[in-house]
C-alpha cells in the first residue's frame, strides 16, 4: 500500500508540474525553447532557496524527472562540489552532477537514430 501511495503522489506532483508547463504553452507568446529553460532555472532557483529538496522527499520521481528536476540536480551537485572543492567546484558539479543523465540521453539518442529512419516533415 506504501508503493501505492508514493506512486500517487509522484504522479501528481509531476502532472502538475506538467499542468504548469502546458499552460505556459497555451497562455503566453513564450517558445518551447524559452520554456525548458524556465523549468529547468526554476529547478535551480527553488534548490537554492530550498524549496524543491522537501518537495524531492514527498514526491521522488514527481519531481526529479521533469526538467525542474534537472536544475535542481545541477544545482545540488554545483553545491557539493563547492563544499569538496572550493571555487572551482561550482562549475564542475553540476556537470558532474547531471553527467549520468546526459549520457543516457544521448546513448539512447543515438540508438533511437539507428534504429528508425528519419524523414522530412514536409
Amino acid at each position: 500500500m506504501e508503493t501505492v501511495i508514493e506512486f500517487i503522489k509522484a504522479f501528481v506532483v509531476g502532472g502538475l508540474i506538467c499542468v504548469i508547463g502546458q499552460i505556459l504553452i497555451d497562455k503566453t507568446q513564450l517558445t518551447p525553447a524559452r520554456i525548458l529553460v524556465t523549468f529547468v532555472v526554476s529547478g535551480v532557483v527553488l534548490q537554492f532557496f530550498g524549496i524543491y529538496e522537501p518537495l524531492v522527499s514527498f514526491a521522488g520521481a514527481g519531481a526529479t524527472v521533469p526538467l525542474t528536476g534537472f536544475g535542481y540536480n545541477l544545482c545540488k551537485g554545483a553545491y557539493r562540489a563547492v563544499a569538496e572543492k572550493g571555487l572551482l567546484g561550482a562549475f564542475t558539479g553540476g556537470l558532474t552532477a547531471a553527467a549520468g543523465g546526459v549520457c543516457a540521453a544521448i546513448v539512447f539518442g543515438f540508438l533511437v537514430a539507428v534504429v528508425f529512419r528519419s524523414k522530412s516533415k514536409t
